[in-house]
């Protein structure tokens, strides 16, 4: 058997009656299409329900699966404890889920749980599947940190684990659009609000899955989306199917965006899911960006080749490179602080650097940070061999810094800013994705040193910096 079907809803309590108490009515477009979900769940008749939710147990380094072999929730915390559930888990395909996993180095698993009532992400589905079908059992998926091709990855283990263990099987990514569709919504508006909405279900009405991975983290934080990454999986759980897609509906009348899809594996004469080579986006999607990146480092200077350069050697022996004798002049005679920063597909891999130069030439002092963003970020793992080849290496020369008496001389894109309380000290760099405004740059940097981002009584300084890519 396999993965027969697949499908994106929305999970707001709200849309339960006894949560809604009415005011449920005002998204009744999203009620039929999430019944006729259902509905379709039953015609299926499944042995297994596989949920991918925002809500679960989330890490950033680690795709958490729920573990045991029951699980309950209710909406009592929503002020409707009567409506509950009590699950069985499918424990076997989840350990082959595992297995698969482990077999490949992958970050996924039953560790690390930290709440095993059910939630809402979870129940929200359930509530309209259960209205039609009682039967099968469930797997709860959580999203994690990683970057989107790892969610497309664990897609790809389910799809395998399902085939392994001949369940049917339909998935469920459950996932709310943008939270910033409206201003007289919960979260306000943001522009980044309806055009994320009318991406995502542009991409999923086609099917363009590849073009998922396009949506940068800055653009989904300004967003305020939460089902992109559960997408995600989805898209990878039906990789190389070829697919009957269907919109249902679209709404965003509370300020959230609710939007349903449905995804059919289309079938052969002999019963076989009908596959297509061009439907394999992880494969197409990693290609080309490796193109992508192979070109820009061809482009790249020289105060960025040499970072790359420390990187890949040390990742890959373990030694320290001498300063190069061919390096600009500029390299070898000037001194400056510098940052190193390393981005892996789109994501922050590490970022280390100096404000004031401690080395005896800016070569010294880019070899020095190389090493340290790439193994010794305490936010990260260090890098591994076989990451290289899909990272993107920025370095930052910065200026002597300037002491300032107010934000008001602050310039987001143009300066840097560190931010002193006593012995506590923060800097961020100036020209940052997702930071657009001088309060977001101060505050940021105030959490980084440990500095209450509402306490205004800090010595501020600013800096430029020749940013090299």
């Amino acid at each position: 058997m396999s993965i027969e079907a697949a499908f994106m809803v929305p999970h707001p309590p709200l849309i339960v009656p006894q949560v809604g108490k009415g005011n449920e009515k005002q998204v009744e477009k999203t009620i039929m299409s999430y019944d006729k979900v259902g509905s379709l769940v039953a015609d299926i008749s499944p042995d297994t329900i596989i949920i991918s939710s925002p809500h679960a147990t989330m890490y950033g380094d680690y795709f958490h699966i729920s573990p045991g072999k029951k699980a309950a929730g209710s909406f009592a915390g929503f002020g409707a404890p009567e409506v509950s559930f009590r699950e069985d888990y499918d424990a076997e395909l989840v350990s082959e889920i595992e297995r698969l996993a482990k077999a490949n180095g992958f970050p996924a698993g039953t560790l690390g749980e930290r709440d095993p009532e059910l939630d809402h992400g979870t129940m929200v589905p359930l509530y309209f599947i259960r209205k039609h079908y009682s039967g099968g059992r469930i797997i709860r998926i959580c999203l994690s940190g990683l970057p989107l091709t790892d969610h497309y990855i664990l897609g790809q283990i389910i799809q395998k684990a399902v085939d392994n263990t001949g369940r049917k099987a339909v998935y469920i990514a459950s996932g709310d659009l943008s939270h910033k569709l409206q201003e007289y919504g919960p979260y306000g508006f943001a522009k980044e609000g309806p055009e994320y909405d009318a991406r995502i279900m542009d991409v999923c009405g086609r099917g363009s899955f590849d073009e998922m991975f396009d949506f940068d983290e800055s653009f989904c934080d300004k967003a305020a989306e939460c089902g992109h990454r559960s997408f995600v999986i989805m898209a990878g759980a039906l990789n190389g199917y070829e697919l009957d897609i269907t919109a249902f509906s679209h709404e965003d009348v509370t300020g959230v965006g609710y939007g349903i899809c449905s995804f059919y594996p289309i079938k052969g004469e002999n019963g076989e899911i009908r596959q297509s080579e061009s439907r394999r986006f992880l494969e197409k999607y990693l290609e080309e960006l490796d193109r992508k990146l192979n070109e820009k480092r061809e482009k790249s200077d020289a105060y960025v080749r040499l970072a790359v350069k420390t990187i890949e050697t040390f990742i890959k022996t373990g030694h320290v490179i001498d300063v190069p004798g061919d390096v600009p002049a500029e390299l070898r005679e000037k001194r400056a602080g510098a940052f190193v920063s390393i981005h892996k597909l789109g994501s922050l891999r590490g970022c280390i650097g100096t404000i004031l130069p401690t080395a005896d030439c800016i070569a010294q002092e880019i070899i020095n940070n190389a090493i340290s963003a790439s193994a010794r970020d305490p936010r990260f793992d260090p890098i591994t061999p076989d990451e290289l080849q899909f990272l993107e290496v920025n370095v930052d020369v910065l200026g002597d810094p300037e002491d300032i008496s107010s934000p008001e001389e602050l310039d987001v894109k143009r300066y840097g800013v560190i931010v002193t309380k006593g012995r506590k000290r923060g800097l961020l760099l100036p020209d940052l994705d997702g930071v657009d405004t001088v309060e977001e740059q101060l505050s940021i940097a105030k959490r980084k040193a440990g500095i209450d981002p509402f306490d205004n009584d800090v010595e501020l300084q600013r800096f430029e910096v020749v940013r090299h890519y």
